[in-house]
Formats: structure tokens, sequence, C-alpha cells
């Protein structure tokens, strides 16, 4: 009996002093939803100006081609998201967007997000955030006012964010001003514009569009402490990991982006171009 189980303890001695490197189960290990930027941020933001029948400036769009684009992206798959889901992707407060998420945003709020641009966006049932700088509101002849800019909200489409209180363009400004009536200028654009919207409006004010894309550490430095969680370029390219939730590139849209081209900076091949306001 002891000859015969011998071989048999010895075999078993053998298997416990060599470890094994068989495929063990994944044991599940329990992780904080916090989003990874590996999983792929890939988002082209597509920045339109004005909307109208007619090419009447280089920032103008024109109301059919709007239209091509929202045809465009609906029957090839993409889905256009709210911006706020790309910024709190980065503060680590929700997951990457889904691949193929576009965002769509508006600089100046002209007026014809109501006249042109509101009907589509409720036909084919896209999120907007419009960039405001409400110096204009209600005073300019081209600008949405208060009342329309409230209509809009109440849709549930339309998001209102900061685009300073007057637009200016502060490399100009920077070389009129001396050091600190330029920062003063500065403290006042950005946070007279924050709380201008809060107030009209409600809600939070945190996101902030540079106007002309003009931004250096100062300014950036400048948006944070004035409560700007996100701030947003013209530079052309689409939103990856690589970026900062500091200045986040943007494509400003011209009429002549269509049909094939509109298709390039989708896919991240945009022609290059200079833009010139």
């Amino acid at each position: 009996m002891k000859i015969r189980l011998f071989p048999a303890l010895a075999l078993a001695a053998l298997t416990l002093a060599v470890p094994s490197f068989a495929a063990k189960p994944e044991i599940p290990v329990l992780r904080k939803n916090i989003p990874s930027v590996s999983q792929g941020l890939n988002v082209p933001i597509l920045l339109y100006h004005r909307l109208g029948p007619t090419v009447a400036d280089g920032m103008t769009i024109k109301t059919t081609v709007f239209e091509e684009h929202l045809k465009y992206l609906k029957e090839n798959g993409y889905h256009v998201i709210p911006l706020r889901q790309v910024v709190d992707f980065y503060l680590k407060k929700g997951p990457a967007p889904a691949p193929k998420s576009v965002v769509i945003v508006e600089d100046d709020a002209h007026k014809s997000v109501y006249s042109d641009m509101l009907p589509l966006v409720k036909k084919y049932n896209v999120p907007v955030t419009v960039f405001v700088y409400p110096s204009a509101i209600s005073n300019a002849r081209y600008a949405l006012t208060w009342d329309q800019i409230r209509a809009l909200k109440k849709t549930g489409l339309f998001d209102f964010q900061s685009h300073t209180f007057w637009h200016p363009n502060f490399k100009k400004d920077r070389k009129r001003l001396k050091p600190a009536e330029f920062e003063k200028f500065v403290d006042m654009q950005l946070k007279k514009s924050k709380a201008k919207i809060e107030k009209e409006l409600g809600g939070k004010v945190d996101l902030l569009a540079w106007p002309f894309g003009i931004y250096d550490d100062y300014l950036l430095k400048k948006a944070a402490e004035a409560g700007y969680v996100a701030t947003f370029t013209i530079e052309r390219r689409h939103v990856t990991p690589s970026e900062s939730v500091t200045k986040l590139p943007r494509y400003l849209l011209v009429n002549a982006d269509q049909g094939k081209v509109f298709a390039q900076i989708l896919a991240g091949r945009a022609p290059k171009r200079n833009v010139v306001y």
C-alpha cells in the first residue's frame, strides 16, 4: 500500500512546490468612477458665428449649409453632445465621450441663432453652447435680446457661456494700457460678463471663449482666478487627451467648409487656413 501511494504523494508534493502558470480567473477590482485619458477622447468642436440666406461676410455660413452639416452628422453616425460633457471629462466628473462625438458652439449670440439656427437645432435635436458678450445683448441690432436668449434656454437645447463683456482685442489693449490698467481691464471683461449672464439667466457660467482666439499664460491665469474652469481657442484640431482644459481648440467654420472639406474636418484632416476676423 505504501509503495503504491508513493508516486501519488510525490506528485502532490511537486504540484504544491511548483508555482502554477495556468490562467486564473480575474479578480474584480473596485474602481472609483474616474475617467481615464486612455479612453480615447477625440472630439471636434465646431464653431459657428452667424447664419443667413447669403454669405454676407467671412463669418456667415448659409443656413442651408448648416443644415447640410447637421444632416451629414446624422446620416454618418455622429452624435452631437453638449460641450459640458467634454469639460466634465477633463475635470474627472464624467466619462469620455463616445466615439464619433461632435460638439456645436456659436460665438457672439448673433440674432440668426434665434431666426435660423433654432429651427434646425429643434429639427435635429442637437445641443448648442452659445458664447455671449453681454454688452451687445438687447443693444446691438445684430445681436440677440435677453428675452430671445431666455426663450432659447427654455428649449433645453441651448447653454449660454462667456465671451468676455464686450469682445476686446487683448493684444491691442495690452499695448495701449499700462500694466495695472490692463489687469483691471481684463478683470472687468472676465468678471462682468460672467456676473451679467448669471444674473439674467441664472445657472452657472464657468466656460470662456477667447475673443479673436487671443490668449496667453497671463490671460489663462486671470480666467482661472475669475472662476472659469475651461477656456476655448480657435486652433483647428480635435480635442484630445493631450490638450489642456484651459485652452481647448475649436474649428472656426466658414461657408466653404462643406461637402468633402466638412468630412475632412470631422476626420481630423482639416485643411490649413489662416483665420481672418
